[in-house]
């Protein structure tokens, strides 16, 4: 039987801001290594060691040090730019292989979810690394809102086109409105998340506010941000990582240290926020989730399937 990784965590769980802010000064004066040898740890692990055992990132790093590409190809333009992008009011189309399909309102798809927006501490890779402290809800619920029809087999995803509010917009970098999916069973894997902010905050508009994707054992262009369309379907739906370049990102984009990219290696990382001279550490197969996420890709040849 596959091992399914439950989520326990609660907003009463997370750690206040201010606190958290306290307690990095506190260990800074210490040292600061406590938390950062733990950011190697799988979710389920870090529950059990209690709250010190995924030490996020500062609330700097994560907003500072960003991919958006609508808004800029530097680590600090969408943070600089995507202020700008409205975010209120906003909708998602969910269509294709569904029973209910339509335009879902973000209060509507807040409303419909059955739990309680949860806490989740993933890390999040590319050659760099850093760990976010995510509120969301599982993918899986809010595809059960609009219902999958039987032989849908994957999910696809859309951000918002919109290049009045998105100056990067303008260059071809990537054939835009940005795509990205899933396997459905991917999908609908518990620790795929629809994220809606970040430290008891609403997402900032640089970390895609203010609905987006986290699936915390891939790279992280898999995540798309901003999403305005979520589409289910019987067929592998086109990705824009893969069709920019098809030999150097695949569908899966799964984290695998054994499989370089054609023009670096990815055996190791970096993680943000330990400065210039930064040590890399080892890149952790699946980024660590392998015991929960392994089993969904038996028999396959993940260096074919990259």
């Amino acid at each position: 039987m596959a091992h399914r990784w439950k989520n326990d965590l609660t907003k009463e769980d997370v750690t206040p801001y201010a606190a958290f802010l306290n307690r990095r000064q506190i260990m800074a004066g210490l040292g600061g290594a406590a938390g950062l040898g733990l950011a190697g740890l799988t979710a389920g692990q870090a529950q059990a060691a209690g709250d010190e055992a995924l030490e996020p990132n500062s609330w700097e790093d994560v907003t500072s040090y960003c991919n958006f590409y609508e808004f800029g190809t530097g680590k600090t333009d969408p943070a600089a730019y995507a202020g700008q992008m409205t975010t209120t009011p906003w909708s998602v189309e969910i269509d294709g292989m569904v029973d209910r399909p339509g335009s879902y309102s973000m209060e509507q798809i807040l409303d419909a979810m059955t739990l309680e927006e949860r806490i989740y501490r993933f890390r999040c890779v590319e050659a760099w690394s850093m760990v976010v402290p995510w509120q969301g809800f599982e993918l899986a619920d809010l595809l059960d809102v609009a219902g999958v029809q039987d032989g849908a087999k994957y999910v696809a995803f859309e951000t918002l086109y919109r290049p009045s509010e998105m100056p990067g917009t303008a260059y071809k970098v990537l054939d835009w409105p940005y795509r990205e999916g899933l396997r459905l069973d991917e999908a609908r894997h518990p620790l795929t998340i629809m994220a809606t902010g970040i430290f008891g905050k609403p997402l900032p508009n640089q970390n895609g506010a203010p609905l987006r994707l986290v699936v915390p054992w891939k790279y992280g262009f898999k995540s798309i941000k901003s999403i305005v369309r979520i589409t289910l379907t019987d067929k592998e739906p086109p990705t824009s990582w893969n069709m920019a370049n098809p030999r150097e990102y695949g569908f899966y984009s799964n984290v695998n240290p054994s499989v370089s990219h054609p023009r670096w290696s990815q055996a190791s990382e970096r993680r943000i926020g330990g400065g210039l001279f930064a040590r890399r550490q080892p890149t952790l197969m699946f980024n660590g989730y392998e015991k929960e996420v392994a089993s969904l890709y038996e028999g396959m040849d993940l260096a074919r399937n990259f």
